[in-house]
């Protein structure tokens, strides 16, 4: 992994120094609605088998996002490789860094490291099919949903019932070539 530069990012591999950041956004029960159903995580407590990533510094394809003019913690962002061809892309970020073009910004520079350097030939994403942000900033990188699969869930968060919407982009599709 490398640092990643953006016009108001710098997007470098997680650190254990970042894990207070990490811990912090997942407290916000704004930024965990769609997650879990809002609730702050407590990691003495969290569920080993939650479906959604708690990074704590260690990942290998976690980068941690800052902004370029002061420093300031954003969020963080994966590229995680789901085999040598395909990888699922995810963000986090702060609800104060929410609605300002950073989700899709720190995403592209993720999503051409991962064409150009990584050797990716698909990147997918994943998000709640009642999760519009995100599904708008899937759009604005020139994904396209590719499938909703409804899904039981032991513990219905609201709007699940509307199932997981899957988008995709494929390297032959992205702006990048």
């Amino acid at each position: 992994m490398t640092v990643l530069q953006t016009s108001r990012l710098t997007l470098t591999p997680c650190t254990p120094d970042d894990c207070a950041d990490f811990i912090a956004l997942e407290r916000d029960p704004e930024v965990m609605r769609f997650l879990n159903g809002g609730h702050p995580v407590d990691r003495d407590q969290a569920d080993p088998d939650a479906t959604f990533l708690m990074p704590d510094g260690t990942e290998p394809y976690v980068w941690t996002a800052r902004r370029r003019n002061d420093g300031a913690f954003t969020g963080w962002f994966c590229l995680w490789p789901e085999s040598t061809a395909l990888a699922e892309l995810g963000y986090r970020l702060r609800r104060t860094d929410w609605g300002q073009g950073l989700a899709a910004e720190g995403s592209q520079a993720l999503i051409e490291w991962g064409f150009k350097n990584a050797g990716y030939d698909r990147i997918v994403a994943t998000t709640m099919a009642v999760n519009h942000a995100s599904r708008r900033v899937m759009e604005k990188l020139g994904m396209r949903h590719t499938r909703t699969e409804r899904i039981e869930w032991p513990d219905p968060i609201a709007g699940s019932d509307q199932g997981e919407v899957w988008y995709e982009l494929a390297r032959q599709d992205w702006r990048g070539v």
